[in-house]
Parts: structure tokens; C-alpha cells; sequence
């Protein structure tokens, strides 16, 4: 019925397409005029436009003359000009949502209409991508649409200092990565200048391959961490006692990827941790003290037994590599968190890293939600239509492809066994060999990859392949791909963003040849012929043949995959060959379907196609995509916890950083510590006699730097109101000592600098502390308790807490910070810039010397001085004055001052 009402009053999408196509009309009509135009009266537009959005035009208003404009821009400064249905996609784009376009249907091309459009705001645009490659790319290939419209362009890719991205950011449209662009957001707010950031606020986001990154990578945050100080050599304990484990010391689930000890597998643990004396001969496992050594027996089984190398993860220069599940492409930087790395570490024999703790973290989902116009485009996104429209609010538009689809789509052939499947990939790579039609094989992790590899080889059959280890060269081979005979095995989505032209690419093929510049278009030309002549060959062939060696647990990443072949109407075939074997098969479809397959004739070496098999593969596919949605909507749950309180810390810290005098916050948050402190002595509406007066002085003393008489306090008239009245004035008399003796510009700069740092430590040890509470939240479920409400409740108290502890340490530090008066004198004292080399792993903290406590102006207390690096002279420690305990000893040994003339005092 559902079908019938469909085909009789047409779907959403359809309703959706047909209003676009009334822009569509209204743009393809001004094209003749703007093809008369000269190159400056059509970059003159862009002038044009901004003017009348300042007269209070909207977006709406000049959207038909802008995207014309694009299109005629580009059709001079590329070469391409804007098929309908790419115009299509920019209007999809426009609208907020999500244009679903098949592959090589110019994606690449759809997003400058839209980037133009949003950047006349003055308000910037990103274009969001998923490599520096695809960045670079698309900067200088599409920045000439850009630049021939006086529309500044930048592009972002890892390893630009700040100043450099500063500038690029800066510019209308900026390009960039999704990581880099998260990781430079939490950069930011980790600055002690409004200068030194890079980010400006956020207008709007395109984002290409939308489904990439905000579904398949949103399920790992992004984390700035540093090292914590730990025993490293228990990993190594560890992993030889897992190395000893026998298979019935535990229990391995599959399908929920869990792995659990059994009650064998704990006594032998115990067995062995006493052999190495980390628990007594009487003790146990959980005993309180021992707890700490059942996470680290945790993780050491689990990078035992559900961590695969060259799946999961790959070993390069003797460093251990995430490997992306999703793109097969290695995760620079990126650390397995609460020691599962260094688990890894150990188990591979590996240097082992520090552990880190957490210093910011951010998701996907909460990162690009905060982007007031959101939008993106993929050649797949309808399948995760639910999810874009839950989590972020976002249609999808399907937009039909320019020429009809010629691909033909093979029904998939099962086998018995991995061996039969393999042998038929085999048998059907060589046969399309032989008539030089190109092959891409599709495979789902490295050892695959190279499992394919090796039977290729075997045959004596020449091939590309491309996986994690050679992710740097993926484009340069997706690209070639098409080429007659051509075979090439790809990891997942590799070289995803290049497209696959028959009979290979004439340009890319050049940049690989080390060719003199004054020859390279000789050489162009006989390269562009030799694709023309294999093009034929290929097409008579019949276009690339993608054969994909098992389904992935995704729909979504089988149809890219498939999407590869039949690019813009080119013909093509597709098939996926599996077997009772495969991992999806054997996981998630039940041993009957496989009995049941057998009884009906599938026999070894016979390959088999029946709705049965279809219809299983269909619900295990979506039961895997329904498990993953589940994970993301959890993470997502929890992180908006933190979302808020992460919200409320940021604004606080930029409201610091850009604030022209802080002493109004100061004398508030004085006033509200001194009346904490004194109701902790003097209880509300308690008797005189049950005052602790003498606690009350010392507290006073230690906290605010200030002394007060206890014989004062003593008199029989004297009330709570009037010692908080006593003690803050006495207080505010300090601080404005503080101002007369170091100038109100200095008093101001370390005011400042007392609270970013204040803030940002409080900030720190809360995270350490929300990690946690979420390590062992999900157990309160055995007491029927939702986890999700406990870990609110609970993050709740720890965010009050850190509040108190932040107002209190900002009083404190405000009362007992010291200038040296030699750093007047010969300098103006600025705040030190922190420094985040090392930005995944570690994050130095900022120097603490300019600023020194302990100076007390009322008690006159003996001065710990800070010197001058250039004022100190290396034999005489009299002139040495406050060293950091991590300072270059000034000695000049070139040691560290703790383990040097400091190694008695540090």
C-alpha cells in the first residue's frame, strides 16, 4: 500500500526535488546573461551582493545571481561547468541538509555554490573534509573560483603553526579537516590571549562526506591528554601472565566484542600476581587494594584476545597505530585511552607511553551542533537518514545522477568455506585480467587486504594495493584504478574523495613522474592520449569491475564501496562474494541459516544464491547498524552532560581572557569566601561559646594572607556580620597594596593569569574525575539504578564542588601572589602562552615562576623571590632567587634544577 501511495502521490523527496527545480529554473535563466559578462564585471558581483545583505537583504534574495555567479566563474577558471544536478545539491546545501549525490557526480564542485553564498555574510565558511590531502586538493582547484571572485581562501592541514591558521581561518572560505578543526576549537580554549587564538565564532559548516565523519568517526571524541606519572612495568607483568593464560581462564563474546575472566582464568591470575608479590599470599583479587590490578587485568585480556595487528591496529617505526575502522586510514596521534595502549603496547613488545589524563575532550556530535547552519553532502546517507535527523537535525536529499546508472549489480555468491570464496575471487580477477578490464577489490581490514594480496601474487598477477600502510599514496593509486588491466585492492573506503576515471588520470599520473617542468606538458599530452586509447579498451571490457570480498557490518559502507564503479553513466559490474565463515556471517546470522543452506545444495566449492541468505545478511547487517546507533546515542547522552558544563567553563575562561579588569569578580567572590570560612568557625545561630575563634585567625591567616586579632573577635558586641565585614576589608586593603606596589596594568596581568590557571587546573583534575565516574557508572544498573541519571547526579555534585574549590584557589592566589620587583624593572611582565606540542599526547603547563606566592604585606613574611634568567650568575646560588623545580638548573650542568642543586629541596 505504502508502495502504491508512493508511486501515486510521489515521496518526500520527490515533493522536495520539484521545489528545488523552481531555483533551478529561475538560475539556468540568468546563465545567458552572465556568460556576456566581462571577468570584472563578474567579480564585481561579489561587491554587489555584500552591499545589498548590508542594505537587509537576506541570503534568499540574492541567491539565484549568486549561485549563477559560481557557476559562470567556474566555468572560466576550471573548465567545469554546473551540471542541473549539481546545482541541485547547492540548493540542498542551502536548505540545511544533506545532498545525497552518487559518486563522481562532482560533490567536490557542488560545494563552492554554497560556500559563495554564506561567505558574503563576512562571517566565514568551512569546508570540511576528511584528509590534508583532499584539503590541499580542493584549495588549489576550486580556489580559483574563489580568487577570479576577489573571495579570500584557506586551507588548513596539520602541522601550520598558529599564526599561519590563524590566517586561514581568517579568510571568507577556509578548508580544513574535521580533526584538525575540532582540535584547534579545543586549542583555543586552552589560550591565556584572545590574539592567540586561531578560531573565529562559527557561522557555517560544509562538510564532504558527511556520513564519514559525523557518524563513523563521531563514535571516538576528540581528547587532548598529558602523561601521568605510573608504573609502567606492570603492563609488562601483565602481558606475560596473558601470554600464560590458558583458553578456559576466560569467556570471548564475539558479537558484543567483550571478553570476561573465568573462575579458573581469576584463581590463575591470583596464582601469578602472587609469583610476582603484587597481592599477599592470603590476599585476593578484590581486595580494596588491589582493585587497581583488576582494570589493568582488564585491559591486558581484552589486548589479548579482541585486538587484532593489521586489523585493529598496525606497527610503524616501532610505534603502535590506531587503524580507522571505517576508512582503513591510520589515526595519527590518536591513543587508545585508560591504558588499553599501552596494554598493546606490551603485548607487541613495544616502548611503553605514559598513560594519559584528559585536559579537554570534545565529540564530533556536540562540535559541529554548535555551528548555527549545518550542512554536508555523500554519495550514502539515506540508510542513517534517522540518525542525521535525530542527532543533528538534518535531511537528506536524494539527487538523481546526470546520466543514467549502467552499472550492472551481480547477486552476491556464497560459499562454504573462505578457502572456495578466495579461489573464486581468484578465478573471476584473472578472467577480467585477461580481457584488460580493471578490477577494484574491496576489503574490510589490512590482513585481508594482504591475504588477497598474497593469493594475487602467487598467480603471478600484478597489483596495487592500498591500505593503512600506504595511506599517504591513496590517492595517487585510487586514482589510476580504472586503467586497462588494472588491479587494485583497497581497504574499505580507501582513497575515498578521488574519483575513478576509466582509463586512469592523465594529470595525477603526471605529479607521480619526475619530469622537468619545460617537458610536462609534452609528456601531459601523450599521457592524455594513452587514457583516451585505454578508455576504449576499458569500456569494451565493460568498465571497472568491483568485487567486494565480504559484506561489511554497515550497508552504508557496502554501497560506497559499489559507488565506485559507473561513474557519471560509465558502464560497470559489482559483486560481493562471502562464505558461512565471514565474520558478519558467523557473528550475527544464526548456525541454522548455515544447516539449513547446506541441506539445500550449498556444497564446498559451489557458490549459491538464495533470498534466504539475502534476507539474513540484511537483518545482521542492520542489527550491527542498530548496535553502533546505540553506542553513538549513548555517547552522545553522556558527552551532553559534560557539553554543558564544558559550555559554561569556556565562556568563563573567554569572558577572563577578553576582560578589561577583573577586580569586580575579585571583591564578589573575596566577599562570598570570607563568609564560607567564617560560617565554617562560626556556625549559623550558634552560641558565642561554641565559636572557634583561635581556628577562625589561623584559617584567616592561611587562606588571605591577612591577620586579624583574636582578642577583637572576643568582645562581647561583636557579630558574624561584622567579622566578614572586618576580615574583607582587611582584605581589600591588601589588594589594593598589591595595586600601589605593582602598578594596576601588572596587578591586572597576574589577576588574570591567577585565574586562567586556576581555572584551567580545577578544570583538569575534574575531568580526571568524570573519567572516573564513568568508568564504573554502568555498574549501579545491577541496583536498578539508570546509569545515565547516576552519572548526572553525580557529575552535577563533582562540577559544584570544582566551582567551590576554583572560587576559594582564585582568592587565595589573588591574596598571596608576589611580583619581584627586578621583573618590574626591567621588563613588562606579560602573561606566559602556554604550549601544546605534542597536541594528542601531552600539554605543557604554563610556567609558574612570574607569579610567586608567598609574599605577605601585613605579617611582612621573609620574600621568595623570582630573578631574571640574566641576572643570575652560575656560581654564586645566592643570585639564583625561586627556581622551578623543571628550570634549567642555573648552574649552567644542563640538568633540570630537581635533579641537580635542587635535589634536596624538590
Amino acid at each position: 500500500m505504502l508502495s502504491f501511495l508512493s508511486k501515486l502521490l510521489g515521496t518526500s523527496n520527490d515533493k522536495l526535488l520539484k521545489q528545488l527545480r523552481v531555483h533551478l529554473q529561475a538560475i539556468n535563466h540568468l546563465q545567458d546573461a552572465y556568460s556576456s559578462y566581462s571577468n570584472q564585471e563578474l567579480a564585481s558581483k561579489t561587491n554587489e551582493f555584500r552591499e545589498k545583505l548590508s542594505q537587509g537583504a537576506g541570503l534568499d534574495d540574492i541567491l539565484h545571481h549568486a549561485f549563477a555567479t559560481v557557476r559562470e566563474a567556474s566555468r572560466r577558471a576550471t573548465g567545469l561547468f554546473h551540471f542541473d544536478e549539481q546545482i541541485l545539491g547547492g540548493l540542498a546545501l542551502h536548505n540545511g541538509m544533506i545532498a545525497q549525490m552518487n559518486t563522481g557526480e562532482g560533490k567536490t564542485l557542488v560545494a563552492p555554490l554554497n560556500a559563495y553564498l554564506e561567505s558574503l555574510t563576512g562571517h566565514g565558511v568551512h569546508v570540511v573534509t576528511v584528509n590534508d590531502y583532499l584539503v590541499a586538493r580542493d584549495a588549489a582547484w576550486i580556489g580559483q573560483i574563489y580568487r577570479s571572485l576577489h573571495v579570500s581562501l584557506g586551507a588548513v592541514i596539520s602541522g601550520m603553526n598558529d599564526q599561519e591558521k590563524k590566517h586561514a581561518y581568517a579568510c571568507d572560505v577556509t578548508y580544513v579537516t574535521n580533526n584538525e578543526l575540532g582540535f584547534d576549537y579545543l586549542r583555543d580554549n586552552m589560550k591565556y590571549h584572545e590574539l592567540s587564538k586561531v578560531l573565529r565564532p562559527f557561522h557555517c559548516a560544509i562538510i564532504d562526506e558527511i556520513d564519514s565523519i559525523l557518524i563513523d568517526e563521531s563514535r571516538t571524541p576528540l581528547i587532548i591528554s598529558g602523561p601521568v606519572n605510573q608504573n609502567l612495568d606492570l603492563y609488562l607483568v601483565m602481558d606475560k601472565i596473558m601470554r600464560e593464560l590458558s583458553s578456559d581462564g576466560y569467556e570471548l563474546d564475539e558479537k558484543n566484542n567483550q571478553v570476561i575472566f573465568t573462575d579458573h582464568g581469576i584463581t590463575f591470575l591470583e596464582n601469578a600476581l602472587r609469583r610476582f608479590d603484587l597481592i599477599t599470599p592470603t590476599g585476593n583479587l578484590y581486595e580494596y587494594d588491589n582493585l587497581y590490578l583488576v582494570h589493568h587485568a582488564n585491559q591486558a585480556l581484552k589486548a589479548k584476545c579482541l585486538f587484532k595487528k593489521d586489523v585493529h591496529y598496525l606497527i610503524k617505526d616501532n610505534k603502535l597505530l590506531i587503524i580507522d575502522e571505517f576508512s582503513g586510514r591510520v589515526m595519527d596521534g590518536r591513543r587508545y585511552s585508560d591504558g588499553l595502549h599501552q596494554a598493546l603496547e606490551a603485548k607487541e613488545r613495544l616502548p611503553i607511553q605514559n598513560e594519559n589524563q584528559t585536559l579537554a575532550s570534545i565529540t564530533f556530535q556536540n562540535y559541529f551542533r554548535m555551528y548555527p547552519k549545518l550542512c554536508g553532502m555523500t554519495g550514502t546517507a539515506q540508510t542513517d537518514q534517522v540518525e542525521f535527523r535525530d542527532i543533528y537535525n538534518l535531511g537528506v536529499a536524494v539527487i538523481p545522477p546526470h546520466n543514467p546508472k549502467q552499472r550492472i549489480d551481480h547477486d552476491d555468491a556464497i560459499y562454504s568455506t573462505v578457502a572456495d570464496k578466495y579461489s573464486a575471487i581468484l578465478k573471476l580477477v584473472t578472467a577480467c585480467h585477461a580481457k584488460q578490464q580493471p578490477v577494484l577489490i574491496g576489503t574490510i581490514s589490512i590482513e585481508k587486504s594482504e591475504e588477497i594480496a598474497a593469493l594475487l601474487q602467487k598467480e603471478g598477477l600484478k597489483f596495487n594495493i592500498l591500505n593503512a600502510k600506504f595511506h599517504q599514496q591513496e590517492a595517487y593509486i585510487i586514482a589510476q584504478a580504472g586503467r586497462a588491466g588494472a588491479i587494485t585492492i583497497a581497504t574499505n573506503m580507501a582513497g575515498r574523495g578521488t574519483d575513478i576515471i576509466l582509463g586512469g588520470n592523465p594529470e595525477m599520473l603526471l605529479q607521480t613522474m619526475n619530469i622537468a617542468p619545460e617537458e610536462s606538458q609534452i609528456v601531459l599530452e601523450r599521457l592524455r592520449e594513452q587514457s583516451r586509447r585505454e578508455k576504449e579498451v576499458v569500456l569494451a571490457a565493460g568498465g571497472l569491475f568491483v568485487i567486494g570480498t565480504e559484506r561489511h557490518d554497515n550497508r552504508r559502507v557496502d554501497n560506497q564501496l559499489r559507488g565506485r564503479s559507473g561513474r557519471q553513466g560509465d558502464p560497470g559490474e559489482t559483486k560481493f562474494f562471502l562464505s558461512l565463515e565471514d565474520d558478519l556471517m558467523r557473528i550475527f546470522a544464526s548456525e541454522r541459516t548455515a544447516s539449513i543452506l547446506r541441506a539445500i545444495g550449498l556444497r564446498d566449492g559451489e557458490a549459491i544464491g538464495h533470498p534466504m541468505i539475502s534476507k539474513t545478511l540484511a537483518k545482521a547487517q542492520l542489527k550491527v547498524e542498530a548496535m553502533h546507533y546505540e553506542v553513538r546515542k549513548n555517547l552522545i547522552r553522556f558527552d551532553d552532560v559534560i557539553n554543558h558544563q564544558r559550555s559554561i567553563v569556556y565562556e568563563q575562561r573567554n569572558r577572563i581572557i577578553s576582560a578589561a579588569s577583573l577586580i569586580d569578580d575579585l571583591y564578589s567572590l573575596t566577599h562570598d569566601q570570607v563568609e564560607a570560612v567564617v560560617l565554617r568557625f562560626i556556625p549559623s545561630g550558634s552560641l558565642r561559646e561554641h565559636w572557634d575563634l583561635r581556628g577562625l585567625v589561623h584559617e584567616v591567616a592561611m587562606s588571605f594572607n591577612v591577620i586579624i586579632n583574636q582578642k577583637d573577635l572576643e568582645k562581647g558586641d561583636v557579630t558574624e556580620v561584622e567579622i566578614v565585614s572586618s576580615v574583607y576589608n582587611l582584605i581589600l586593603n591588601l589588594y589594593q597594596q598589591k595595586r600601589e606596589l605593582y602598578t594596576e596594568q601588572h596587578f591586572h596581568e597576574a589577576l588574570r593569569y591567577i585565574f586562567l590557571t586556576s581555572l584551567d587546573q580545577t578544570w583538569k583534575d575534574h575531568l580526571y574525575s568524570l573519567d572516573n565516574l564513568r568508568q564504573g557508572i554502568s555498574l549501579r544498573a545491577y541496583a536498578q539504578k539508570d546509569p545515565l541519571n547516576e552519572y548526572k547526579k553525580d557529575s552535577f555534585e563533582l562540577f559544584s564542588n570544582m566551582l567551590d574549590r576554583l572560587h576559594f584557589t582564585l582568592v587565595q592566589g589573588a591574596c598571596h601572589f608576589h611580583i619581584d620587583q627586578n621583573t618590574i624593572a626591567t621588563k613588562v611582565i606579560d602573561l606566559k602562552e602556554n604550549t601544546l606540542d605534542g597536541v594528542f599526547y601531552t600539554r605543557e603547563e604554563p610556567n609558574n615562576n612570574k607569579y610567586n606566592k608567598g609574599f605577605n604585606l601585613v605579617t611582612k613574611a621573609k620574600k621568595n623571590l623570582y630573578i631574571a634568567p640574566e641576572l643570575r650568575s652560575p656560581e654564586d646560588p645566592a643570585t639564583w632567587g625561586k627556581i622551578g623545580r623543571n628550570e634549567p638548573c642555573p648552574c649552567e650542568s644542563g640538568k633540570k634544577y630537581k635533579y641537580c642543586h635542587g635535589k634536596d629541596q624538590c
